[in-house]
């Protein structure tokens, strides 16, 4: 059986994206923005998702880009509109409709050197599921949809309140500064970190927007500056992005500083346009080599 650098599992959604400049529609969801990010890189990559059968035509459009996909079938597509405040950082989301959740019995034989999980609502992958893979494979976790709940089609946030049996079992785990308030009771981001680490995660990345990003591990914090963009025009999968390079780096053997950095140049490449990255690692390097950043800006933002 093949082995892949990274399987991501989450779903495909339909997305509104309202923001100052546009009304746009278009594919979304943690699983198409990371699967995107990556297409144009040396990873053998796969994705699992799920979606109704109306919208198989997304899945086609990612397997014609050389994308691996397994689709598991489902009544509805997820729906999301996302409406994001002027500073790109702040965003309101409105659900329509949710789609199947992704158990042990329906996931696919499939091997794994990383799986990043993308859970968009509490309730899409299931804590069996996640611990299972983790028996297989490296577990990267983007905490964000087991935060999520509908109410009135409302996405709201709570604390996750199965954290404690599932989080020894992820290594990695990424959050931006709000998720990591509600699931660790503090605005702190170090010691938020810290807590995080406590219950078992073995790296975990704290994302601030424009101030860059923390990420802590074996007690050691490290600061990764945030690049300034030319043009923020949509925000929407700058979280996916960074990780989608994070995780590259990190199969290709970096350390953490350099997967962060590497990352971060990504998602300021995203923010620079509407829908996915759609650039390559000869332009990240070249952010990387020539972006501006604030060191600073991080260092006072997590010792304020």
């Amino acid at each position: 059986m093949k082995m892949y650098d990274i399987c991501t599992i989450g779903h495909i959604t339909l997305d509104k994206v309202v923001t100052a400049q546009s009304v746009k529609y278009m594919p979304g969801g943690t699983s198409f923005y990371f699967s995107k990010a990556l297409r144009h890189f040396d990873v053998d990559y796969m994705l699992v998702t799920a979606l109704a059968e109306k919208e198989n035509h997304i899945v086609s459009a990612l397997r014609d880009e050389n994308i691996q996909v397994f689709s598991q079938p489902s009544e509805h597509t997820v729906y999301f509109e996302n409406i994001y405040s002027a500073n790109q950082d702040h965003r309101e989301q409105n659900v329509l409709h949710k789609a199947a959740p992704f158990t042990t019995a329906q996931m696919p034989d499939i091997e794994s050197r990383i799986f990043h999980l993308g859970p968009l609502l509490s309730d899409d992958i299931s804590v069996d599921l996640l611990k299972s893979l983790a028996q297989k494979g490296t577990v990267s976790l983007d905490i964000q949809g087991y935060l999520r709940y509908v109410k009135d089609r409302k996405v709201l946030y709570k604390d996750w309140a199965d954290k404690k049996e599932a989080l020894p079992h992820v290594s990695i785990l990424k959050a931006n500064e709000f998720e990591m308030e509600v699931v660790t009771g503090t605005s702190d981001v170090r010691k938020g970190a810290e807590y995080l680490a406590d219950l078992g995660v073995k790296e975990v990345i704290i994302t601030l927007g424009s101030k860059g990003s923390l990420i802590y591990k074996d007690n050691d914090f490290f600061r990764i500056p945030a690049y300034k963009p030319t043009a923020i025009v949509d925000a929407t999968g700058c979280g996916d992005t960074y990780m989608a390079g994070y995780l590259s780096k990190k199969i290709q053997g970096a350390d953490i500083q350099e997967a962060g950095e590497f990352g971060a140049a990504m998602a300021t490449l995203k923010i620079q346009s509407s829908g996915p990255f759609s650039g390559n690692a000869a332009m990240v390097e070249e952010v990387l080599q020539y972006g501006e950043c604030d060191r600073e800006m991080i260092a006072q933002a997590i010792y304020q």
